[in-house]
């Protein structure tokens, strides 16, 4: 590696080691716990209906993540969100690994002892938290896929705006949730429901369009939450020394 490259990765590796300093704590917490959570109770779907109409029980966590997202694009850019998201994924995939690994083990989940139904019930509870590859792989893919879109059209929105107010703040966190759920729910679709349960693409469309209405709803309902704490963000100065690495003449460049 060169002189040049080394530098490079020296700089990015204090960007983000400073980053991660910078946002507060308990919102970087409830972010990874949407991720994590969110996923695991995918596997609960909701009875609803309507035809078409997929919802499962990740939506009560799901428009925390993007929300999280929204807050970090609005205060610290774009990159910042896009490196959350990524930590995101990477935690939720160990937390997955040690879900499997505990569905390996020997021994019975507490909500198993049924009699009668002890066997049946033990191997539905590691199932559910072990998993299936392809839903991992679509899930994380279309969380990956529709963070990046998100966090890129909420900055847009933003500079496009040159504005910083409540309306700017509102209107650029439901397009780009609304987008980024469209995103996320139709990619999933394609890779799990498409290929593994046999959907086709109008199925694939219309629930991918009904599900962002949904969790497009619980971000409308939880929004102000996040532009109150943005605000307190700018008011108290917060993640200055990141803001301000960030307009050094090298990263402009970078």
């Amino acid at each position: 590696m060169n002189q040049v490259s080394r530098s490079f990765f020296q700089r990015q590796k204090q960007e983000i080691t400073l980053l991660f300093r910078s946002i507060p704590g308990p919102v970087l917490a409830f972010f990874v716990v949407s991720v994590v959570g969110m996923n695991l109770l995918a596997n609960k779907s909701i009875d609803i209906p309507i035809p078409h109409f997929a919802l499962d029980a990740g939506i009560l966590l799901s428009w925390v993540s993007f929300l999280s997202m929204d807050m970090i694009t609005k205060h610290f850019g774009p990159k910042a969100a896009n490196e959350v998201a990524v930590f995101g994924v990477f935690v939720n995939l160990a937390m997955s690994l040690v879900f499997f690994l505990a569905a390996l083990l020997p021994g019975m989940w507490g909500e198993s002892y049924v009699e009668g139904s002890e066997s049946l019930l033990n191997a539905a509870l590691n199932n559910t938290f072990a998993g299936q590859w392809y839903v991992l792989l679509g899930s994380t893919t279309a969380f990956l896929v529709s963070a990046i879109v998100n966090n890129l059209l909420s900055w847009a929105i933003g500079k496009a705006a040159k504005k910083d107010n409540a309306f700017v703040f509102y209107l650029r966190s439901y397009v780009s949730t609304a987008i980024g759920q469209f995103v996320d729910n139709l990619v999933f679709s394609l890779i799990v429901s498409v290929a593994f349960f046999g959907w086709t693409i109008p199925q694939v469309f219309v629930c991918a369009s009904l599900g962002m209405v949904a969790e497009l709803l619980m971000e409308v309902i939880f929004s102000p939450i996040g532009y109150h704490v943005s605000k307190k963000w700018k008011a108290a100065g917060v993640g200055q020394a990141y803001l301000a690495l960030m307009e050094t003449p090298w990263r402009k460049n970078a």
